[in-house]
């Protein structure tokens, strides 16, 4: 079984992600939302919720 790869992350709070994939900065809830759906049909992934204010874009 192979394991999915984090390929972005897209957060209002900048200050409390950190780590090796991209970080995409969003000023409102809305924007988190475009930046995370936009992203998820350019990169063929899917996006994870992992709070409120932070999404990721896995790649399974």
């Amino acid at each position: 079984m192979s394991k999915g790869k984090i390929l972005a992350v897209i957060t209002t709070q900048r200050d409390k992600v950190a780590g090796g994939a991209p970080i995409f900065a969003a000023d409102s809830l809305e924007e988190l939302e475009q930046k995370a759906f936009l992203l998820e049909k350019i990169l063929d992934a899917m996006v994870h919720e992992i709070d409120q204010d932070t999404k990721i874009i896995v790649k399974h």
